[in-house]
Formats: structure tokens, sequence, C-alpha cells
């Protein structure tokens, strides 16, 4: 058979989203700061959509007589007769045509008008709080990094015109911690600066605040705190000097045997050291804190909880009048009134992800706190398994929706702030046959590790028997990846002699 490019036609069958699906599940996934972000961007796209504040008032459900909810005017709640579930399925309308819907639109939108116009209640905050927000704003300045404060040392230093390039050279190649991550080989061989020239600096640097600066390990780094403070001729130099490797590793009986001393003085010089600075740009890191928006709040109310989700956070859209009224306009082009109808479909399908959004996440909520309640009521303790398939089948969605749902999500709850993805855990038979998340077994790992004797610290066995006296039954390496996971050293390195 001859080689060669060939055309050939072929029919195949493949499942592709859509445009409108992609950003409803955009929707779902984002947290509440970046769904503002995304319902901003829609703004500047769509030009029908407008966002709206609503007062308290509105957000607060309404019930007749008979206790059941009153169906809502606000324009930014889907109609009654439209269901969509952005995991599995495709919007679902009345079938009338476009000239209906729209008159039905704007019934709804000047009901709301009327509503609104009853409660009295201001769509701004007031000027003081408006007040109290700038000047949080511009109370925020930047941090100063750590290279610039050893620049500004080296113009302030007796460094001459020909080596202060060399000593931002150096400054280039420190990381945010402070320590000097290139050899000064590499950078004499890649600058042709002689090796000398380049130490010589550096010692320079080194003398710089904050002390351990400039370093090349953590051995440097604290005998440069050691020299700083006068300490050449303490135990704690002669230790980092002579016996760094055994320190790391705690044989405090090889270091007293090696120095000749006891091990009560050796132990009492490392206490100092542990007192050193292992980062000395550590106070320079710039503030990485991340501050949390709950997406869900849980309450107690009387014995039960009640479980709402953040909606003063999430925007309240409605389709723009102006655009209603060139609609309305029967001079206007079939262009004109075909690009507005197109806006106003996609801001409506807009306005419904964003309520079946948070329908979803109350849903799944609800059936967390249901399946939860002990935890809610005492602790990390009581966790149980739950897994997203569970709450899926319990909802009415399918998991990869509840995944989705709970990404990048917290809960508020009366125990603390948990991401909601904390609550999904695998589960371990107890003795007596009920399940116990891994989450609560790690939990009583770390207690009985905080109780343990420093003199005669527990190994990863005797806390498998401890278990196992719990009704409790797991391997030795799963305590040791519990144990790892918790940042707690073997007993031989938790040992105080």
């Amino acid at each position: 058979m001859a080689q060669g490019l060939q055309l050939a036609q072929r029919l195949t069958q493949s499942l592709v989203l859509s445009p409108q699906m992609q950003q409803s599940l955009a929707l779902l996934q984002a947290p509440t700061l970046e769904l503002k972000a995304l319902v901003e961007q829609e703004l500047q796209q769509n030009p029908v959509l407008e966002e709206m504040a609503v007062p308290e008032a509105d957000q607060i459900e309404k019930k007749n007589d008979d206790g059941e909810p009153i169906e809502s005017s606000d324009p930014a709640e889907p109609p009654a007769d439209t269901t969509f579930d952005p995991a599995t399925e495709k919007p679902e309308g009345p079938a009338d045509d476009f000239m209906a819907e729209f008159e039905k639109l704007a019934q709804l939108d000047q009901e709301w008008r009327d509503n609104f116009a009853q409660t009295n209640m201001p769509m701004r905050q007031s000027a003081e709080e408006e007040e109290k927000r700038q000047f949080m704003f511009d109370s925020i300045v930047a941090s100063t990094s750590l290279q610039e404060v050893l620049i500004e040392q080296v113009r302030e230093s007796d460094l001459n015109e020909e080596k202060r390039p060399i000593a931002e050279l150096l400054i280039g190649n420190i990381d945010d911690y402070g320590y000097l991550k290139t050899n000064v080989d590499e950078l004499a061989f890649t600058t042709n600066i002689p090796a000398a020239k380049i130490e010589e600096v550096l010692k320079v640097i080194q003398s710089f605040d904050p002390p351990g600066v400039g370093a090349r390990d953590l051995r440097e780094c604290l005998l440069l705190q050691l020299e700083r403070s006068g300490q050449h001729d303490s135990l704690e130099y002669r230790i980092i000097k002579d016996y760094m490797d055994a320190l790391g590793k705690r044989r405090i009986p090889e270091i007293a045997r090696g120095l000749g001393l006891d091990v009560e003085d050796v132990q009492e010089a490392i206490g100092c050291i542990g007192r050193l600075e292992p980062r000395p740009g550590r106070a320079y890191l710039s503030d990485n804190n991340q501050y949390i928006l709950p997406e869900v709040f849980v309450h107690r109310v009387g014995d039960d909880f009640a479980v709402t989700t953040n909606n003063e956070q999430i925007p309240h859209l409605r389709i723009s009048n102006t655009y209603k009224d060139l609609m309305a306009q029967a001079g206007n082009s079939s262009e004109v009134i075909n690009y507005i109808r197109e806006k106003i479909r996609a801001g409506k399908f807009l306005i419904k992800s964003l309520h079946q959004r948070q329908q979803t996440i109350l849903n799944i909520a609800l059936e967390i706190v249901k399946r939860q309640r002990e935890f809610m009521d005492k602790g990390v303790a009581f966790l149980k398994p739950l897994t997203m398939v569970q709450v899926a089948e319990a909802v009415g969605v399918h998991e990869t929706t509840v995944s989705r749902a709970v990404s990048s999500k917290y809960m508020q709850t009366p125990q603390g702030i948990f991401e909601m993805k904390y609550f999904f855990t695998a589960g371990i038979q107890t003795a007596s046959g009920e399940g116990l998340s891994n989450t609560s077994v790690k939990d009583m790992i770390a207690e009985m590790f905080r109780k343990e004797d420093p003199n005669r610290p527990l190994s990863d066995q005797e806390i498998v028997k401890m278990l196992q006296e719990k009704g409790i039954v797991i391997a030795r390496r799963t305590v040791a990846k519990y144990r790892s996971e918790l940042n707690i050293l073997p007993s031989n390195l938790r040992k105080v002699y």
C-alpha cells in the first residue's frame, strides 16, 4: 500500500458543553469573591444587565398564614415554571414566544419596584459607613521586602562603587527567607568576577540586619547569629560547628560524649540554640493571610440547627429598563431587536444560574448538617464518615456537582469555620460496628502525642495498642502516616534526655 496523505470522512459522536453550560459550572464552582469578579465581567460584556441592591427585608423569606413560602417578586429569582440543574440538565422554560416572555419579565420588574418602594430602606450605605470603608482601604500599605532592606543597607555601607554591583547581584540571589541560593564559584564563573572579591562582599552582606542573612545553609546561619552576639567561644557555637548532623538527629548523648560534658549541660545549650532564628527573612515576608468568606452559616436554634447561605455577598442582577424600552420602540431595526433579545436571554440565564447555585449549595449544606449533627453538637471527635456519592444521592444531583459546589467553599458552624470538603472523609470500622472518620482518628492520635511523657515518648506500635483498647483497629503504618501528616517526629527524635 502506498504511503502518503489522504483525506477521509468519519462520523463520530462526542459530548460538548455549550458556552452557557460552561458558564453555569464556573459559577457553581467559584467561591463568593471569585463569583463577584465573574459577575462583574459579565456586567461589562452584557449591557442589558445591571446590579441592584436588595434590602434585608426582601431577603427574608415571606410566608402565608399556613406557613408556606410566598413566591417572591424579585426578578433575580427564576420563574416558578423554570427548572435548571447546571450539572445535568439544560434550561427548560415555557414555550411562549419572546414577546410574551418579555411582557412577563416587565410585569415582574414592576412588581419588584412597587415592593421596593414600600420598604423605605436605603439602597446604598450611609455616609459614615462609606467613610469607614474608605479609611480602611487608605490604611492598607505595602510591606517592605527583605531585598529592599538589604539594598538600603548597601547604600549606607562603606562599599565602594566597584563593589556595590556585586552586592546587588548577591542580594538578587537571596531568597525570601534570607538564604543565598547560589554558589560563589558559580557566580564567579558566570560573571568573570574573582571568587575572592565576591566572598569579600558576601561577608559585608552577612553583617547586615537581620542577623544570619546571606547564609548558605542553616549551620552558617546559626553561627552568624552567635558571632553577632559575641558567642564565639560558647558551648552553643561548638555544638553547631562540630556536631550539626548529630544535633539534627537529636543524638544528645553522642554530643555530650564528644564534648566531655554532662547531658544536662548539652540539653541546656540546645535549648538556647532553639531560640535562634532559622529563617532570618521571615520578618519581612509579605502578609499572605487569606480572608475567608463563609458561603454557609449554621446556627443553633433551640434543639435544632438553622442553615442559611451568604446571600448578602451574591450580586443581585436584573434586566435594565433602558433596553426594555428599546424593545418596545417600533422604529428599531431587526438587527437591534435580535441583539437585545439575545442579550436579555443571556442575562436571564445568568440570573437563573446564580439562583440555582445558591440553592444547590444550600441543599448540600442541609444534608451535611443532617448527617454530621453530632459534630455540630460535640466537635471533631464525633465527625462521621461521609462521601460525596451519599450526599449526591440525597440531594438528587451528580457527585461531580457536589464536588464543584463544595470546592473552596467554607461553612461557619458552632465548632468554627471549616472548608466544606472537610466533612467528606473516609471511615474506619470500630469494634462496635460504627463508622469513625479518619479525621476523628487523627485527632485522637494527636491528643495521645500531646499527653505523652517527654522522657518516654510513645512509639507508633504503642499508639496502635491504645487505639485497639478504644475499639479502633488500624495498622502501624497508618499511624505513621497520620503522625507524618501531623508533623510529629518519630519517638527516637522526640525523646528529651
